[in-house]
């Protein structure tokens, strides 16, 4: 592995050690569980991604395929997972904070879809 590849694959890990971190926060500083869902799923895919391009890096592509594959189940099952733990939460009775735009999936119940 050349000096540009370290300092790139340092880069990565530091970044996505960053966003997760920032992941993590918004998961202790907002207001609801969807909020927190939110911030979990998407920071942590994108920390996850980060942190899996410096390991396929680092290796000198030898586990790139392996982080490649990672990468596509983490990006396929995440988004559906929040997805679904979230309209879970709503059908239980957890209602999230609402702002000006109001609840469009309440909505959406009540007109029978």
């Amino acid at each position: 592995m050349n000096e540009v590849q370290a300092w790139l694959a340092s880069l990565l890990v530091l970044a996505g050690a960053l966003i997760s971190l920032l992941g993590a926060i918004g998961v202790l500083r907002l207001p609801d569980s969807y909020s927190r869902m939110h911030a979990a799923s998407k920071a942590g895919v994108l920390g996850a991604v980060l942190l899996l391009g410096a390991v396929a890096l680092a290796s000198s592509g030898e586990l790139a395929l392996e982080a490649l594959l990672g990468l596509l189940i983490l990006l396929a099952s995440a988004p559906l997972a929040a997805h679904a733990v979230a309209r879970a939460a709503h059908r239980a009775g957890i209602r999230p904070t609402l702002g000006r735009l109001g609840d469009d999936l309440e909505r959406s119940h009540q007109k029978g879809e």
